[in-house]
This record gives structure tokens, C-alpha cells and sequence, in this order.
């Protein structure tokens, strides 16, 4: 999910929304509740995401800790 789109469903406001050549330029205020929600979001996100990636396998070392 879009990052931007993620900020407005948090009941965020997107006030700056440019492109100048090739970057972009965004910016986002809203309430402090608002910004909870986003924080949640994200950590939402991320848990999910790293939910689904399997866990690394130690290397075979013998005898080593």
C-alpha cells in the first residue's frame, strides 16, 4: 500500500502534492489521533510483512556458539 494513501485513510490531509522534473513532493498534516492511527498502520504493515518472510537458517558451524 501506498504510503500517501495509508496517511489519508488515517484521516490525514495530503496539502502538497507536486512534481517538480522527476521528484516528488508530498506533505500531510492532520490531528494527533490521526497520527496514532498512521503509526498503527504502519506497524501493522510491517508486522505483516515480516510475518511472511520465513526465518533465516543459521549457518552449519561445528562446535561454535
Amino acid at each position: 500500500m501506498n504510503i500517501i494513501d495509508m496517511a489519508r485513510e488515517s484521516g490525514m490531509a495530503v496539502v502538497l502534492d507536486a512534481r517538480i522534473g522527476r521528484e516528488e513532493y508530498h506533505s500531510v498534516c492532520g490531528s494527533l489521533s490521526a497520527l496514532e492511527k498512521f503509526v498503527d498502520a504502519i506497524r501493522q504493515t510491517r508486522v505483516n510483512h515480516t510475518t511472511a518472510i520465513k526465518p533465516r537458517q543459521r549457518p552449519f558451524t561445528r562446535g561454535l556458539k
